[in-house]
């Protein structure tokens, strides 16, 4: 079989890491190159011997010898380009966030479901090693029943500026950019039950502090310091309808010593972390027991992840697996992130079966 031809649409920071992950994948060759700076297209289209670019991605998808595409652009064109990508034909892998609204994300998987191609959102903490050992142990029975879990992830100062920044184009700040990450992994782990309410709050107190000094931190590529519409912190309480509940803070800046980042997982039977690192806490013998797995990697290998979820897509492209992270799932997460946005406007409890009516009227 010939290697599949990709078009990577968006040239930002983010996608290096599709760049270099299709690049050591032997079924696949980087064909196109898409962004809406043509230098920066032309760039990446030199650094990674792609056959052309273009700054139009309407322009990509016309072209016949694209099979598929990673969409690495701003959250407000995601369902666009999506939708657009799979009535053209090509397969999808599209980074997180799905999109930025609940109907949004009915339109791509109405799209889905039209053409039959696949569609791969990228949940990349799925993918990670730790997540797969870990998983293999609650699926087994191992922890039982998880009723609870927690996740942070706090940056001291962290607001990367430029479009993150931009409420019109990224749709919030750390909830939907890092929170979205870490509620994924949680729900993903306690085995997808379904959302019963949420509540949450978002707070805009210290702004991008810019004047801070001698600590660097991420800046995106048109960071601007003036530039500061989205929350500091966001915090949620997320109740399902088997009784679990799922405790989220994260943060761009917040008055604190360190960065922290979290996840902890309670069963009946035992307990876990993921972040920092892996590890397994059960009882035998009237003795609680900290075990810890003898594997490659205790931590969060992002550009492992990144290989993983990559490889996987190509595998699903090529009709050898279905996906780890289908359209259904990034619906779901939507209604998350959207509820906790909701609720931290009207300062209430949002219902779910609320939102359910609210979507099929719309």
């Amino acid at each position: 079989m010939r290697k599949l031809k990709i078009g990577v649409i968006g040239a930002g920071s983010i996608s290096e890491l599709h760049f270099q992950s299709y690049l050591q994948n032997n079924d696949v060759e980087i064909y196109a190159v898409c962004d809406l700076n043509e230098q920066r297209a032309q760039d990446k289209m030199k650094k990674y011997n792609a056959e052309t670019y273009y700054t139009n991605y309407h322009d990509l998808l016309n072209d016949p010898q694209v099979d598929a595409v990673s969409i690495c652009t701003w959250n407000n064109s995601h369902a666009e380009i999506s939708i657009a990508a799979l009535d053209a034909g090509k397969h999808v892998l599209v980074e997180k966030p799905l999109c930025k609204t609940v109907d949004e994300a009915l339109r791509v998987e109405e799209a889905v479901k039209n053409n039959g191609k696949v569609f791969q959102i990228g949940f990349v903490r799925r993918y990670a090693s730790n997540t797969k050992v870990l998983k293999s142990f609650i699926n087994s029975g191992d922890l039982g029943e998880i009723y609870y879990a927690k996740a942070s992830n706090l940056r001291r100062l962290g607001n990367p500026g430029g479009w993150f920044a931009d409420n019109e184009r990224s749709g919030g700040g750390p909830l939907i950019d890092l929170g979205v990450h870490i509620i994924d992994l949680c729900w993903y782990l306690m085995g997808k039950p379904k959302v019963k309410s949420v509540t949450g709050n978002t707070y805009s107190k210290l702004g991008n502090r810019s004047n801070i000094k001698n600590l660097t931190f991420y800046q995106a590529a048109d960071y601007d310091p003036d530039i500061n519409k989205v929350e500091d912190l966001s915090n949620a309480l997320i109740r399902f309808e088997n009784g679990a509940s799922l405790v989220v803070d994260v943060s761009y800046t917040l008055h604190i010593k360190k960065d922290e980042t979290s996840i902890q997982l309670f069963g009946e039977k035992g307990g876990a972390e993921i972040e920092p690192e892996l590890l397994i806490v059960t009882e035998k013998n009237d003795t609680i027991i900290n075990s810890q797995p003898q594997v490659d990697s205790l931590a969060f290998d992002f550009n492992q992840a990144f290989q993983n979820e990559i490889d996987d897509f190509i595998k699903c492209c090529k009709g050898e697996a279905l996906t780890l992270s289908p359209v259904e799932d990034g619906i779901e997460l939507m209604k998350i992130l959207c509820g906790i946005y909701e609720s931290s406007e009207k300062g209430k409890e949002i219902s779910f079966e609320n939102l359910k009516h609210r979507i099929q009227k719309a």
